[in-house]
């Protein structure tokens, strides 16, 4: 059965399906929850938003097929969303479906969400000092937001790898979390990394061919200006929503409302688009590699014969490699 046995495990099942923007993770994570009688967790930062369906590629409640999934939908786009307040939500949710005797896989690109869930890291160490982070906010506005990455990169060049310069809280945390202990976040995260799972774990990291991941990225782009990337913008500045909020941060979001704003082209802003999101998705990857104990999926690897279905066969694998673990006993449908 799919359903995992308590009494002979010690520690909960947990399965992350992961791997970088427009690489196929949320049909797969599907087929898998079907497969083994689990739930899915999203580990996306910008589904958990209401009204922001096309820039997030946001899983259809059709693409669901049934599949319970939690924090998508839950939040509006003027709210805050950050990694503590993920943990705390994926931590209910693992608590609803451990309930029901199901399987919960951790599905989304999010490494860091990721990391915060599978090794309990603790956020508690430092408190947030509100004059401080305004005082980076006003040098970044002064200056722009490359002197405050270069900031950062004098101190924790390691967390510079990870962070885009434009996610100005996160490099604000960066900052303050070295002023405060003394010491840069990225060693106190690889810190936390070193703690043991509490979870009986198998984490997947799901790859393609660089240049046809490439090709997935552009015409995803192109797909949502089709669907109504740019309507769906117009709506949410409609509502309020400026360049401030968080979700408005969010790749195809902030470039759109440049757009709307009258600074760039939309040719110009279509192109910044795919560039950042081939980048981001290469940051992502480097997020995996420095990941322990985890197992790569390389698409090309299932793409040996025309008449093979490339998921299908992915499945099985991954099925083999949780039976293998202990973490479900046979193949369950439904």
């Amino acid at each position: 059965m799919g359903e995992y046995m308590q009494n002979t495990m010690q520690k909960k099942p947990l399965v992350i399906l992961t791997g970088p923007t427009a690489v196929g993770k949320s049909a797969l994570s599907v087929l898998l929850a079907k497969s083994i009688g689990g739930e899915v967790i999203s580990a996306d930062s910008m589904q958990v938003y209401r009204h922001m369906d096309i820039g997030s590629a946001k899983i259809t409640q059709a693409e669901m097929e049934g599949v319970p999934h939690y924090l998508i939908d839950i939040l509006e786009p003027v709210e805050e969303f950050h990694v503590v307040r993920f943990q705390s939500l994926a931590k209910e949710a693992l608590r609803t479906i451990y309930a029901k005797g199901k399987i919960p896989i951790l599905a989304g690109g999010t490494g860091f969400y990721i990391q915060s869930v599978l090794y309990d890291i603790d956020f508690t160490e430092t408190e947030e000092d509100d004059a401080f982070r305004s005082g980076l906010e006003q040098f970044a506005k002064e200056q722009g937001n490359g002197a405050l990455f270069e900031r950062l990169r004098r101190i924790d060049p390691k967390s510079c790898e990870i962070l885009h310069a434009n996610n100005i809280k996160r490099v604000i945390r960066a900052i303050e979390f070295y002023e405060k202990t003394g010491k840069p976040i990225s060693e106190h995260n690889e810190e936390q990394h070193e703690k043991e799972s509490p979870y009986q774990f198998l984490y997947f990291v799901l790859n393609d061919e660089r240049p046809l991941l490439y090709e997935k990225i552009e015409k995803r782009v192109d797909s949502m200006l089709e669907a109504g990337l740019v309507e769906e913008v117009k709506k949410l500045k409609d509502m309020g929503c400026t360049g401030t909020h968080v979700s408005m941060q969010g790749l195809g979001y902030k470039e759109i409302l440049e757009y709307l704003a009258g600074t760039c082209t939309l040719e110009e802003a279509v192109y910044r688009i795919k560039r950042d999101t081939r980048h981001f998705a290469k940051r992502q990857l480097t997020w995996f590699r420095r990941e322990k104990d985890v197992t790569w999926i390389s698409r090309q690897d299932f793409r040996k014969a025309p008449d093979i279905d490339e998921d299908a066969a992915i499945l099985d694998y991954m099925l083999c490699r949780l039976r293998e673990k202990g973490i479900v006993t046979e193949r369950r449908k439904g």
